[in-house]
């Protein structure tokens, strides 16, 4: 390898966060991180645009003048060999579906057709990030979470991600996994939060952040959509830390932020049912996806 920094990209539904990593050490510029929010479902090409301007602003704050390869978390579902998303009905990116965004990524930054671009779940960016921060983690089984506008997963097994077998779900995902009257995500995500407080007050609310904020005020009705989403979620990941044996269990993702409210019914939960495990809320969920992401090159 001879070059030692990579940009390190996660793509959410609502925003884009960038960074320079280190990769021979697996450490983050700081001074490289930088973040943007805007609408997924604009039109492609002002959607590349806000891309752009994010990793162009962390390469001109890091100073690093040679970058080895972009390493992209991606929400799925999407071909991350191929670099083609098939996201669909999710109320974020409606115009991408069936674009190569590794294309985009050459046109938009004027790369070249070899020029290292690689795509990964961003649940699992997320898990091994976390992996890589805590060398605890290497030679344990750890299931992460990522709670936000969806519901992502991954499952790994001594730093190495597990996709398939009969210890984890199909693909690693659990956000499709048949739940109550519909999937795991439209019970476990922001959708599923505003969509159960509104069936509770009438009103509705824009975003998680509203409803975390009404919580944090008393409000009980929001209170109460956070503790059922932490009753849902233990119920639709307790068969799979059982089939997986996990040691590990890491909620990460937006939603984290107000585990205060959901944490307490989803640990009682998974100690009814017997699980002993360790339960953590990551503390630099940015930080984790991105080197995460960037581990990609790494071991490439």
């Amino acid at each position: 390898m001879n070059k030692e920094y990579a940009v390190g990209i996660d793509i959410g539904g609502t925003h884009i966060t960038t960074a320079i990593i280190d990769v021979k050490n697996m450490q983050l510029l700081a001074l490289s991180l930088h973040k943007e929010s805007f609408d997924s479902n604009l039109p492609v090409d002002q959607v590349m645009s806000i891309w752009e301007k994010g990793i162009q602003t962390s390469i001109k704050n890091s100073k690093v003048e040679n970058i080895m390869g972009l390493s992209v978390c991606m929400p799925g579902p999407f071909d991350y060999e191929n670099g083609i998303c098939w996201i669909k009905d999710q109320s974020k990116y409606e115009h991408f579906y069936g674009l190569n965004v590794r294309y985009l990524f050459q046109g938009t930054l004027n790369l070249t057709s070899d020029f290292p671009i690689l795509f990964e779940n961003d649940a699992v960016c997320f898990g091994k990030g976390e992996v890589y921060k805590d060398a605890r983690n290497l030679s344990k089984k750890v299931m992460a979470i990522t709670l936000g506008t969806g519901l992502g997963a991954c499952f790994i097994d001594k730093g190495v991600s597990v996709a398939a077998g009969e210890s984890v779900p199909a693909d690693g995902e659990i956000y499709n996994l048949a739940f109550k009257e519909s999937i795991a995500e439209d019970y476990v995500s922001a959708r599923g939060l505003i969509k159960r407080y509104k069936a509770l007050t009438g009103n509705a609310v824009t975003n998680g952040l509203e409803l975390f904020n009404l919580a944090k005020d008393g409000d009980n009705n929001a209170i109460k959509a956070f503790n059922e989403m932490g009753e849902n979620l233990a119920d639709i990941v307790i068969p799979w830390l059982k089939k997986f044996n996990a040691d590990s269990f890491i909620i990460g993702g937006k939603i984290a932020n107000a585990s205060e409210f959901f944490l307490e019914d989803f640990s009682k939960k998974i100690k009814e049912a017997g699980i002993e495990i360790n339960i953590s809320i990551s503390k630099d969920n940015e930080a984790a996806a991105l080197i995460g992401a960037v581990s990609l090159l790494y071991t490439a």
